[in-house]
């Protein structure tokens, strides 16, 4: 699907992300949120690096969860791939455009 916004924008030392879905390799969303989460995190991890940058550039992250009975679990996921200092964070309830149940966007300091 051809989408009119850019993956990533670098405006001097920041580097906006696009929001990631927790697509698999064959390009479908798993069931669970936690399969999802680890997914968008990789994929992150992916889009950082061609900025030459890690998830510990993350200075903010905005969440959007379309369940919250999901908050839980997806708060285990997130935590395990951040360590001090962590970013600021927020997370929302959400419709999602894609049948997805977590959308992650992040914003990280070059």
């Amino acid at each position: 699907m051809n989408l009119p916004f850019s993956k990533t924008r670098r405006v001097g030392n920041t580097v906006y992300l696009a929001g990631e879905i927790g697509f698999d390799a064959d390009g479908k969303v798993p069931a669970g949120i936690e399969a999802q989460t680890r997914n968008i995190f990789e994929r992150l991890k992916a889009t950082l690096e061609t900025e030459g940058l890690t998830l510990a550039n993350v200075v903010s992250a905005t969440c959007y969860l379309t369940d919250t009975s999901d908050f839980a679990e997806f708060n285990r996921v997130y935590a395990e791939y951040f360590s001090d200092p962590l970013p600021v964070r927020t997370t929302v309830q959400s419709g999602l455009m894609i049948d997805a149940k977590v959308e992650i966007t992040v914003i990280a300091e070059a």
